[in-house]
């Protein structure tokens, strides 16, 4: 085996050092900010109608601030006009159902 002199390591660690890039590091890219809900809030309530009106009020302030593009907003709300018409059908479990699917779809929890 042979043996490395002490100044080779010192030496191979400084060409090492040398060839890496000095740039600075990348911008860090600006966060859109965060709107606030409306004013009035989030509808209050239990069952299917106030689950809905609360997502679809969501979906229309990612819409507005650009948190969701405008065309899957437009197909998100399609989606809760479902879950609404079997809502108000008295279906309700097939509007919660309908709900959380769309929920999921679009990567919004339940």
């Amino acid at each position: 085996m042979s043996q490395l002199k002490p100044g080779f390591a010192l030496a191979a660690l400084l060409a090492l050092a040398a060839c890496q890039s000095k740039t600075a590091a990348p911008p860090v890219a600006a966060v859109a900010p965060v709107a606030a809900l409306p004013a009035a809030g989030l509808p209050a309530g239990s069952g299917c109608g106030p689950a809905i009106a609360r997502t679809q009020t969501i979906v229309d302030s990612d819409v507005a601030t650009g948190n969701l593009n405008a065309p899957v907003g437009k197909r998100f709300s399609a989606d809760l006009a479902n879950a609404a018409a079997a809502c108000a059908a008295g279906r309700d479990g097939e509007a919660l159902h309908l709900l959380a699917a769309a929920r999921a779809r679009y990567g919004y929890p339940g």
